[in-house]
């Protein structure tokens, strides 16, 4: 099963992406401080999510987006093939 299978509980589910997001930071060498900066998040909002995994999702989004990374919001919670034909009818 991947990290991110049907067994995660939402607070793994949010340290995870904390985890993720503070090794992408790392990576491209930014500090926390120039991040937060970066993305428009306060610093005390930033470390607390790299901390905890705690973070408004309009936060979160601006950290995806400064990332270059937000895109990837756009495939979560879709209706499957069949409910978007299905619904498509049912006006």
């Amino acid at each position: 099963m991947s990290r991110y299978g049907t067994g995660s509980t939402p607070k793994e589910m949010m340290r995870l992406l904390a985890e993720n997001i503070r090794a992408i930071r790392k990576e491209q060498k930014i500090s926390q401080k120039k991040f937060a900066e970066i993305s428009g998040v306060t610093y005390s909002s930033f470390l607390r999510f790299e901390n905890t995994g705690m973070i408004s999702l309009e936060s979160l989004l601006k950290i995806c987006n400064a990332l270059g990374r937000l895109d990837e919001f756009e495939t979560i919670l879709q209706l499957n093939n069949t409910d978007q034909k299905r619904n498509l009818f049912d006006i």
